[in-house]
């Protein structure tokens, strides 16, 4: 017997994560990493080799992301120096890091975002990509 629960659906939580943030185009994304913004890869281990890896990025698996990017967490990474930085996510489609992005706005890191169509959308706009290995932090 199913439980009948009221749900908006995914496609209501996307809509209320990427309400009033401005999310970064690939190029934007590039421009931000070029001001010191922390551009993070939080696709599988499986989605990065079929796609390959983004250059400058720090790669955070999404099950840890929060907890690398709390300034006040014990766990976090030593780029993790304030609420104030500004965070870029990125993932296979640009699905998954607005919910990522919205979490961590949620943890107080507000400037934190997203870019729009994820790798997919970066290669698709002929940007490039990386031959060296991965900044994969655990």
């Amino acid at each position: 017997m199913s439980h009948s629960v009221m749900s908006p659906g995914v496609d209501a939580l996307l809509e209320q994560a990427r309400a009033g943030v401005r999310r970064l185009t690939p190029h934007e994304t590039v421009q931000a990493a070029g001001r010191g913004a922390l551009v993070v890869d939080t696709r599988t281990d499986l989605q990065r080799r079929e796609q390959g890896e983004l250059p400058g990025v720090l790669v955070i698996d999404r099950t840890v992301l929060e907890w690398r990017l709390d300034p006040a967490s014990a766990w976090r990474i030593p780029e993790a120096t304030g609420y104030d930085l500004e965070v870029v996510v990125v993932c296979r489609q640009g699905y998954s890091s607005s919910l990522a992005a919205a979490s961590l706005r949620v943890l107080g890191l507000h400037r934190a975002t997203d870019m729009v169509g994820g790798v997919e959308a970066w290669r698709a706009a002929g940007l490039p990509m990386s031959d060296h290995p991965a900044d994969v932090r655990h």
